[in-house]
């Protein structure tokens, strides 16, 4: 499982929660524009470095989509972290994206699928340190598969308190809104997980209810 808090899959789920009927996970912008070229309809999301990119339509931004309305759409979703940990999962049989907002609902799936092993891949974390708020999230999660959850407000406090998150802590910063982090923070506030398909060498992102 590929956990990405700030904020690749935490933007993928609110997407869903607004509609979106499925999203393309990609590793380049190149990817993503030649994906459109090909289909007109494909919504571009994402950023590089953290910031938006020319000619995409929306950044990867949570606040920026809770709004819209995405019903059927079709996402394509670039982003420095998150989607190039999907990108290199070649090896995973069965493969799922988490933030916090989905944890339980993702550890309940996984609990249905009882696989005999669990790898989960903290995309922030960098050689330098990083990575604090995946650490906490994928913690959470194994808490729940373990059925000793550990104390959600010691989980929000890893992640407040993360490198990644001091960014957002400017509320006049407009590439790192500070209602990003927030919504990040909403622990457990969708009831679905999300799942990854291989189809026509394409990675596909669907949500999957209870």
């Amino acid at each position: 499982m590929v956990v990405d808090v700030l904020r690749a899959f935490t933007t993928t789920a609110y997407a869903f929660d607004r509609g979106a009927k499925e999203i393309v996970l990609v590793s380049t912008t190149e990817e993503a524009f030649e994906l459109r070229d090909r289909e007109s309809d494909y919504l571009l999301i994402g950023e590089v470095n953290g910031l938006p990119i020319d000619g995409f339509n929306l950044p990867n931004s949570p606040s920026a989509i809770e709004n819209l309305d995405l019903s059927n759409r079709r996402l394509v979703l670039r982003t420095t972290a998150g989607t190039q940990g999907v990108v290199l999962a070649t090896q995973a049989s069965q493969l799922l994206v988490s933030s916090l907002c989905v944890a339980t609902a993702t550890a309940n799936y996984i609990s249905r699928l009882n696989p005999e092993v669990v790898t989960f891949v903290e995309t922030g974390v960098r050689p330098k340190g990083g990575g604090e708020e995946d650490a906490a999230c994928a913690d959470y999660i194994a808490s729940l598969l373990l059925k000793s959850p550990i104390s959600v407000q010691n989980v929000r406090n890893r992640v407040r308190e993360s490198r990644a998150a001091a960014k957002f802590k400017n509320t006049e910063s407009i590439d790192f809104p500070a209602a990003d982090l927030q919504q990040a923070l909403k622990i457990d506030c969708f009831q679905f997980a999300m799942t990854i398909e291989r189809s026509d060498n394409l990675l596909i992102l669907r949500s999957t209810h209870e």
